[in-house]
């Protein structure tokens, strides 16, 4: 490589690392760990702040839309996360899946990924998801979405699961946030309304479903599994 060439090159390198400056000058912090999700008391936030910031907080930018949302399920934190935490049958309890498939070799195990098949009448008709996380100690699962037919782009996810214990009575509050790109002809507000409202719907199903769940446990005195084991209370 003469001269010229490695001036040419090095020019080039430069002005990509000047582009790529520029860019992350432009993103800022989400700012979920500021304001009380909609379903929450300012008590059950304030003790969640600090896993918020750990793993609901992103870096955006113009062209990304993010948000937070929460639900409170009457039901203790077993239950619920017996069904979240398992990447292989998302159709138990979030809505316009048709069917969801996984390899042979599935293992449940980050990097896993799963093919699911949506429902006619929604702007996507296939959505293959990688496996991000899934702690069973700390309760925290998250899926990026990495192929399909679909226009959540870049689309990524975290739910972190929460038992509270308090007077007497036991619940669970349930964070899920995300991050994807605004498509190209929609708004910011646009792509928000719609993810939010998926999302939003899910969450309330999977508070029904294991809300169920722990009655029916209650009067049959039957057990569950989840993270593993065999759960009794």
């Amino acid at each position: 490589m003469d001269k010229q060439e490695t001036e040419a090159s090095s020019s080039q390198h430069q002005e990509e690392d000047q582009q790529q400056e520029a860019a992350e000058a432009l993103e800022i912090n989400t700012t979920h760990h500021l304001t009380v999700p909609h379903g929450l008391t300012q008590d059950e936030f304030d003790s969640l702040k600090h896993v918020v910031t750990e793993f609901h907080s992103y870096r955006v930018n113009s062209g990304h839309c993010s948000s937070l949302l929460a639900q409170r399920i009457q039901a203790p934190l077993r239950y619920v996360w017996s069904v979240v935490r398992r990447f292989d049958k998302p159709q138990t309890y979030k809505h316009f899946i048709k069917s969801c498939s996984v390899r042979e070799d599935f293992r449940m195990a980050v990097g896993d990924t799963r093919d699911v098949n949506v429902i006619s009448g929604l702007p996507a008709a296939t959505s293959t998801e990688r496996l991000d996380m899934l702690d069973d100690d700390r309760h925290v699962t998250g899926f990026s979405i990495i192929g399909g037919e679909h226009r959540l782009r870049n689309y990524k996810s975290v739910t972190t699961v929460h038992e509270f214990d308090r007077d007497g009575r036991i619940w669970t509050v349930v964070l899920e946030s995300y991050i994807v790109d605004v498509p190209e002809g929609n708004t910011e507000e646009d792509t928000r309304l719609f993810a939010d409202t998926v999302v939003r719907l899910n969450l309330q199903k999977l508070a029904s479903a294991t809300e169920a769940m722990s009655r029916d446990h209650h009067q049959t005195g039957g057990g569950i599994s989840g993270g593993g084991s065999e759960l009794r209370s």
